[in-house]
């Protein structure tokens, strides 16, 4: 392909990843996925290997980058298939996180997957929200392994039922569309199967689609490589800690030795700290795509989001430590929290050969808020709040805005009280808590919230020790705070709120950037 049809067919696949979150968001029903667009959509080939993404979340997409080969080989797919998977340990980040995968053919030939990912705020967990404070996988929901949602287009009634929480009925052949937890399976469905159409359509009227697939992927590991070899060869070493794992330890570090050899580049996460009885562990495909997302913000924006930019780039990490958990270790965090820090450890090390081209820390959490009831009028609301970003050598951070690892927004005032008995009382920058430099960090925000009904409330967040660091001389960000009708609270905890109650989140701000002092 000449360099005209290479950057033409890059977009018709970026396009296709487009259309599906548009059906996404418009057909899903939770505020989730429809407000916070918490989802995110991709194109992979016949070896499952991602062709084209959408500008959706990277810890989604990096980690089914990572595990989407081994997910799809060895299978006999059909027609009208839908595979819908969860698992952490086969390919997922976190319960939550459901993958739906669609093939796509031509006449007989399998041509590649369009595939979906989105966050479901129940997943039938053991607390509302489905982000329990956990120390075992079970407790965290409905563990899907790799299973047919669709075979040959119909749906499996009895595994629909189960996606609902619903009992499984005999001689029911219809899914239970009117669930609210179904609503969001049935839009992943659709979004999935829009992609599979439009692949479809492109594979007919262009009849070398594979080679297609090859020449992207040979063009971003060549855009890879050459922006990997300009960054001086050497060994990068980086640690950082997590506050807690919401069951007594501390500080719990995350250790970097980056190697950087011509246009290749290794990360070996030796020296991190072992696995841990709360949930802050993760499957290394979540550290692989922490990784992969660092190494995509040196790349220019032209450059295609594909299996190619990857291959420079090697990962190790210790079985059974933090980034590489065994089963059935609880991972609800880790795809959140210890994602946003492992972030932080590969950018420090990066800082130190691209000095220039790296921020200062944002505020390295989602500040994960999950809370709801139980019961027939029961309700699950999640959601992930903004921050500080990071200072840079060219300018001051943004405040009150998602960073790195989730690309999400904060869920609207409106949306928030017309779907939950919640009543927003504070919604605004947190002056002064992005680190002071020549360039500041990024302001957090603070959002407090009134229940009007009694609710249990999971609280998932980070830095709430260990400050956002500055580079260059920058001071650090403030560290965040949460508070229960203003008592402070842990980290990491679950309670039980009562009508009145009021719950306040500030979040971190974003590391400064250059001393004051500076001349």
């Amino acid at each position: 392909m000449n360099p005209v049809q290479l950057s033409i067919f890059a977009n018709r696949l970026s396009g296709i990843c487009d259309e599906m979150g548009a059906v996404l968001r418009l057909s899903a029903l939770s505020p989730n996925i429809k407000d916070r667009l918490d989802f995110s959509c991709a194109i992979f080939d016949a070896r499952g290997r991602l062709c084209a993404q959408a500008a959706h979340i990277p810890v989604h997409l990096g980690s089914m980058a990572y595990a989407m080969a081994d997910l799809v080989s060895g299978r006999e797919w059909a027609a009208g298939d839908l595979l819908v998977v969860n698992d952490p340990y086969l390919g997922g980040t976190h319960l939550p996180d459901v993958t739906v995968v669609a093939p796509v053919f031509r006449e007989k030939d399998l041509m590649g997957f369009a595939v979906t990912r989105a966050h479901h705020a129940n997943i039938g967990a053991h607390s509302p929200g489905s982000m329990p404070v956990s120390t075992h996988l079970e407790q965290e929901g409905l563990v899907i392994a790799p299973t047919l949602l669709k075979r040959e287009g119909r749906w499996q009634i009895p595994l629909c039922r189960r996606l609902a929480g619903l009992p499984e009925e005999q001689g029911n052949s219809q899914p239970p569309m009117e669930n609210l937890r179904f609503g969001d399976f049935a839009a992943q469905a659709s979004a999935c199967e829009a992609g599979a159409r439009r692949l479809s359509e492109l594979a007919l009227v262009l009849p070398d689609l594979e080679q297609a697939f090859d020449a992207l992927n040979t063009y971003g590991e060549k855009r890879a490589r050459a922006r990997i070899a300009a960054l001086p060869d050497g060994e990068y070493r980086f640690e950082d800690v997590m506050d807690d794992d919401g069951q007594g330890q501390q500080d719990i570090v995350i250790a970097l030795s980056l190697r950087i050899e011509g246009d290749s580049a290794f990360l070996d996460f030796t020296g991190t700290a072992d696995q841990v009885a709360g949930n802050i562990n993760c499957p290394l495909s979540v550290a692989a795509a922490a990784a992969y997302y660092c190494f995509r913000c040196l790349m220019d924006d032209d450059v295609p989001a594909c299996d190619g930019l990857f291959r420079p780039i090697g990962l190790y990490a210790p079985e059974g430590c933090l980034l590489n958990a065994r089963r059935p270790s609880a991972v609800a965090a880790g795809n959140v929290e210890t994602s946003s820090r492992v972030v932080d450890v590969v950018l420090g090390a990066l800082a130190q050969a691209a000095p220039d081209a790296i921020p200062a820390a944002s505020q390295g959490t989602m500040n994960n808020v999950a809370m709801g009831a139980a019961g027939e009028q029961g309700w699950d609301y999640y959601e992930t709040m903004a921050g500080g970003a990071g200072a840079h050598a060219g300018g001051a951070g943004l405040s009150a805005v998602h960073t790195h690892m989730t690309n999400t927004l904060n869920t609207p005032i409106e949306s928030l009280e017309s779907h939950y008995p919640l009543r927003v009382l504070e919604y605004r920058i947190r002056h002064g808590s992005g680190g002071a430099g020549v360039f500041c960090g990024g302001d957090g925000l603070v959002r407090e919230l009134e229940f009007l009904a009694e609710a249990q409330v999971t609280l998932l967040t980070d830095r709430r020790r260990s400050a956002p660091w500055g580079l260059a001389g920058g001071k650090n960000g403030a560290v965040g705070e949460n508070r229960h009708n203003g008592r402070l609270l842990p980290s990491k905890t679950g309670f039980a709120a009562r009508v009145g109650d009021r719950l306040l989140v500030a979040s971190p701000g974003g590391g400064g950037y250059y001393d004051t002092k500076r001349k």
